[in-house]
């Protein structure tokens, strides 16, 4: 007790903001030590991408001191990589003093305390004799991704905790190359981080750092525009026709869609009047996530009222792109596309455009991307969960991941990107209404031709995170040798580094002749264990497409059961 309430009092001393002093402060007056000690166990853990958590005062908070001390150790960083003549990219830099300091841009959502962690983290920049540009306003954090290579920075910041609910934040990092960080800098910057001294030996000038214009937000538009044909609405005859329902679900995504579709030709997608504006409260949903059950209510209302041909929404930082479809079978009338189904019709578009590239997805999503990928002959690699690790396929031309985020256009943005995913996929959708055909016969059309790939998703939400170990523990210790009725015949722990992927706590099991597949890992981002299914049925013509889904679901299911029965959850 008397440790915790020292460590809370040193923290109290030089906090420089006066909403968590004075929560620390009432804690130190009730003496509450199980609020102080869940604010004082440990640290918030630089891992995917950097930091995110809860807000609120002390180290295991985000929070002003916690965000100092991150954009002090990140300084340090880029600073020890120019005296070394190198950059977190890998690509040539100039030695400390023969050229101007490397230039670091940060960007922000509208989130709780988000403009206040970018400001601290250009002042923290510009103290460590490095330069600071801040974007204008909250954006999209594809705008920033996109900046950090059209400026040639040395890294880049967003501030955003992306779907997370409304308590949380984050702390973005990219590097030079225009990718988030991955080993080794992650640990790196971490290691940096934790030789940060006293808030008060950190530099903070008041001034000194530049706040960017618009021009790099009207020339990640121009950009946008081109990843269709030749950025020309001429092309596309068919999309001022095309009808689209839009969310940006209290997020920042809006006015950049908005934008963004006008000036590639399409009429503007009818906007989802109550979450159209961002707040960081996120009143009208218990969760700022497509994918999570309600969040897509108010915008299939909206659907139902105007009939339009598809219902799009973007997460609160727009990176991830979700797509609905009409659907009789469903009580809403909408379906939500699964991110496989999505990633799939975008590669099999790029595939009829002739996009030439390394084609690249993640060991949790659908194996359907490389066959169709190697129909095509292109090449195709699987990585490790997360854009950090995707962005960095050599030669990579479009990349996905099943948790809805697709890039598109890696040359421009070297992440995934919702802004850009969303207009490719309204590309597609016109050119197949133009033909009477919809996103859901094409759908229909490449389970007939590679087999149907269904997919689902176990997920299991704990406030424990010792329950997560000890699933892995059991499944590790006594391995299922079937699951739903299929052999499990290979079995990789991923902790090994299976088929020369890094390291990373997992573990995959394939079962049958290619019948299924599922992977088991804790989640990179929040308290959950996560298990990703999937069968595959093979399909002889359109007719026996009911039956096969029917097996699927069948499998899928099995699967989920037998899978909670091995790991105990």
């Amino acid at each position: 007790m008397e440790n915790v309430i020292a460590q809370a009092q040193a923290w109290l001393a030089e906090d420089p903001d006066p909403d968590t002093r004075e929560e620390l402060a009432k804690l130190l007056e009730a003496e509450d030590v199980d609020a102080l000690t869940d604010r004082f166990a440990g640290t918030l853990r630089f891992g995917t991408a950097g930091l995110r958590g809860e807000l609120g005062a002390g180290p295991m908070r985000m929070n002003r001191s916690v965000v100092i001390r991150a954009a002090a150790g990140l300084a340090a960083y880029l600073r020890a990589q120019v005296r070394t003549g190198g950059t977190a990219s890998g690509e040539a830099a100039p030695r400390e003093g023969e050229a101007e300091p490397g230039l670091v841009v940060i960007g922000y959502d509208a989130r709780h305390k988000s403009a206040q962690f970018a400001r601290d983290t250009a002042s923290v920049v510009t103290g460590a004799g490095l330069r600071a540009a801040l974007l204008p306003g909250p954006l999209p954090t594809p705008v920033l991704a996109f900046a950090v290579r059209h400026l040639g920075a040395v890294a880049g910041v967003t501030v955003t905790a992306s779907h997370n609910p409304p308590q949380d934040n984050g702390y973005k990092v990219y590097l030079g190359d225009g990718s988030q960080i991955a080993p080794p800098a992650d640990a790196e910057i971490a290691a940096a981080i934790e030789a940060v001294g006293a808030l008060g030996d950190v530099p903070r000038p008041e001034t000194g750092w530049q706040v960017l214009g618009d021009e790099v937000f009207e020339a990640y538009l121009d950009r946008s525009a081109t990843v269709l044909d030749g950025g020309a609405p001429e092309s596309r005859a068919a999309a001022s026709d095309l009808r689209i329902v839009y969310t940006a679900l209290h997020g920042v995504g809006a006015d950049t869609v908005r934008e963004a579709f006008v000036r590639a030709g399409f009429t503007a997608p009818i906007a989802v009047a109550e979450q159209a504006e961002p707040d960081p409260d996120f009143p009208t949903v218990a969760f700022p996530n497509p994918e999570e059950p309600g969040a897509m209510h108010l915008a299939f209302g909206a659907a139902r009222a105007v009939r339009p041909d598809l219902v799009i929404a973007n997460d609160p930082d727009a990176d991830r792109c979700a797509v609905a479809v009409p659907d009789g079978n469903v009580d809403c009338g909408w379906r939500m596309l699964r991110g496989d189904e999505v990633g799939v019709l975008l590669a099999t578009h790029l595939v009829h455009k002739r996009a030439r590239g390394t084609f690249a997805t993640t060991i949790v999503s659908s194996s359907l991307l490389g066959r169709i990928a190697r129909a095509a002959q292109l090449p195709y690699e699987e990585t490790l969960t997360g854009f950090k690790w995707l962005s960095r396929v050599p030669g990579l031309r479009f990349g996905y991941e099943e948790a809805l985020g697709y890039c598109v256009d890696p040359d421009g943005v070297r992440d995934k990107d919702g802004v850009t995913a969303a207009l490719l996929i309204a590309e597609l959708a016109a050119e197949l209404k133009s033909q009477d055909r919809t996103l859901t016969d094409l759908l229909d059309d490449i389970a007939v031709e590679y087999g149907l790939h269904a997919t689902d998703q176990l997920s299991v939400r704990v406030e424990d995170l010792s329950l997560i170990e000890k699933a892995m523990g059991r499944l590790r210790a006594a391995p299922p040798k079937r699951l739903a009725g299929l052999p499990v015949t290979a079995a990789d722990d991923l902790r090994e580094g299976a088929g020369g992927l890094p390291p990373t706590d997992g573990l995959r099991y394939r079962l049958g002749d290619g019948e299924a597949r599922v992977v088991v890992r804790p989640s990179g981002t929040e308290p959950k264990l996560k298990c990703y299914l999937e069968a595959v049925v093979p399909v002889a013509d359109g007719s026996a497409l009911p039956q096969a889904r029917s097996r699927a679901r069948e499998v899928l299911d099995a699967l989920a059961a037998d899978l909670s029965e091995a790991a105990g959850i």
